[in-house]
């Protein structure tokens, strides 16, 4: 059984790559037992600090990767 080839090009959305670069650098700070939940934690600390009116890590992250 085969599958044809797509011609789709996918893009990773702008800020994304410094968002999982910063989850993997406090994953591997902290050394959680539960990553998953420690992810979770993590994106709702960020969420409520944008809330709060702090820093958009994604609109941030995005400026870096321009």
């Amino acid at each position: 059984m085969s599958i044809a080839a797509s011609n789709t090009s996918l893009r990773v959305p702008a800020g994304f790559r410094n968002l999982l670069e910063g989850l993997a650098r406090e994953v591997l700070r902290e050394q959680p037992t539960n990553v998953v939940a420690f992810a979770a934690q993590h994106f709702q600390k960020l969420l409520e600090e944008r809330e709060a009116g702090g820093i958009d890590p994604v609109a941030w992250g995005a400026m870096l990767e321009d």
